[in-house]
């Protein structure tokens, strides 16, 4: 969206056109939910999250000053109720054969393959979970959900070093912890 759009819906937005949240929501609702999902979180939580994300987006909107972009201030949005949820509690594992994820469905008949990039998947996914949950979303953002540094730096209030320092030592421990799985 471009930003004279942007600034317009928000504008709306704030002067209580329920129409124009609707449309914020539509418009962000697949990359929040993406995000969390990313995550590690089972669904229904992942879902219940994002709902809480958008309720915040809606108190918090008469506060947004269009600093930053809007994308940007939902994800620190995701962010801050992401930590929330890993302060509150640590967040289970997913087995490999949830059947509300529908891989146990899909990896039956399939070839070699397939499984080992299943395989492959899981065993990143637990890496991930190794990760501290500021790490976990700096990766989940830049590499799943293609965020670039800038915007990740301005949504967690981090300098643009320590964003790139941080997806480093992210990165080197996920090898690490893949390199001693495979062994």
């Amino acid at each position: 969206m471009d930003t004279s759009r942007e600034v317009d819906l928000v504008r709306r937005c704030q002067a209580g056109d329920e129409g124009a949240f609707k449309d914020l929501v539509e418009r962000h609702k697949d990359l929040v939910f993406a995000f969390l999902a990313q995550t590690g979180l089972e669904r229904s939580r992942a879902e219940d999250l994002a709902q809480e994300v958008f309720l915040r987006v809606h108190r918090g909107l008469p506060y947004f000053r269009g600093e930053a972009r809007l994308a940007t201030w939902i994800y620190r949005i995701v962010a801050n109720v992401f930590a929330q949820e890993t302060a509150r509690r640590r967040l289970p594992e997913r087995p490999l054969d949830d059947p509300a994820d529908g891989l146990a469905g899909r990896v039956l008949g399939r070839a070699d393959r397939q499984f080992g990039d299943l395989e492959v998947k899981d065993r990143l996914e637990k890496a991930l979970q190794q990760l501290p949950a500021q790490q976990r979303l700096l990766v989940a953002g830049h590499y799943l959900k293609g965020i670039s540094y800038e915007d990740l730096a301005q949504a967690f209030n981090l300098p643009l070093g320590t964003v790139k320092t941080q997806l480093y030592r992210a990165k080197r421990q996920l090898r690490h912890v893949l390199e001693t799985s495979l062994r």
